[in-house]
């Protein structure tokens, strides 16, 4: 054979998993091969079952266990809403109130930003209570297993119906993640999204406001006097949203994400409503 006829070298199989991975369009291919290699821990057949999932749509933090938000590794898995890196603003505007007694996050997910919260309020020398809810089971199970080892309380159940009664007029600070995405425009979202995380993450009713109007309506009684409540919304929602909360004497500040790789559709906006001291 002369070595005109010789085989081509084989690519090496990073090379052949990364180009899997953008044929499947996962745009950055080269940094989920090697996470999933290192999921794998040099198993073969567990990084081939890895990759498959990957390839038919399951999102990358579900597979590989954990989610990175505000600087941390939080444990995730099947079933349970991501949270995105876009919702670190809501950290940050957190951070930026004074510093609360008690928090409270509801809609919490896997608790990254209640949790994130209570970390940032700690490294500054605070030392507040955290209490958290949510409706969807496998959520709760994974925000026990972040927030829990943090000394903070986890409640299973609809949004405030679960909250320990105690709390009324005492929280400082409200956090809710709520689901904000209008019903008709579930079906546009990324197959990973609208496949794999639950309906009740996502679906905000027919404008995107539904479940934050139980929560704006209700806030007041939680508050404690000057507590905030902190949600995130799309920006064609800010003004609903706004009206909203001064319809039940909280007063809006509108934050903004200066990203310009953030998705200003659906989110990038945060409104910190403050309950007015008269």
């Amino acid at each position: 054979m002369s070595t005109t006829d010789a085989p081509s070298p084989r690519p090496a199989a990073d090379d052949l998993l990364v180009a899997r991975l953008r044929a499947a369009g996962c745009v950055f291919a080269e940094e989920e091969a090697a996470l999933l290699t290192e999921a794998a821990a040099s198993d073969a057949v567990r990084l081939e079952e890895l990759v498959a999932r990957r390839v038919a749509g399951e999102p990358l933090e579900h597979l590989l266990g954990w989610v990175e938000f505000a600087g941390r590794r939080w444990s995730v898995g099947p079933g349970v809403f991501v949270p995105r890196r876009r919702t670190e603003l809501m950290v940050a505007a957190a951070l930026a109130l004074p510093a609360p007694s008690t928090v409270l996050d509801l809609c919490c997910g896997c608790g990254a930003v209640g949790g994130a919260v209570l970390l940032g309020l700690r490294a500054a020398g605070a030392a507040p209570v955290l209490h958290a809810s949510d409706v969807e089971p496998a959520a709760v199970r994974h925000a026990r297993r972040n927030l829990e080892p943090l000394g903070a309380a986890v409640h299973e159940g609809d949004l405030l119906a679960v909250v320990p009664a105690v709390l009324r007029g005492r929280v400082d600070l409200l956090l809710c993640n709520a689901p904000y995405v209008p019903t008709d425009a579930i079906a546009t979202m990324p197959p990973e999204a609208r496949d794999h995380e639950p309906a009740v993450a996502l679906d905000g009713g027919a404008d995107g406001l539904g479940v934050l109007r139980r929560v704006v309506e209700a806030a007041p009684g939680w508050l404690a006097p000057g507590g905030s409540l902190l949600f995130e919304v799309g920006t064609d929602q800010v003004p609903g949203a706004t009206a909203l909360v001064e319809a039940h004497g909280l007063r809006p500040t509108v934050v903004t994400d200066d990203d310009p790789d953030a998705d200003d559709a659906t989110g990038g906006t945060v409104v910190v409503a403050t309950l007015k001291v008269l």
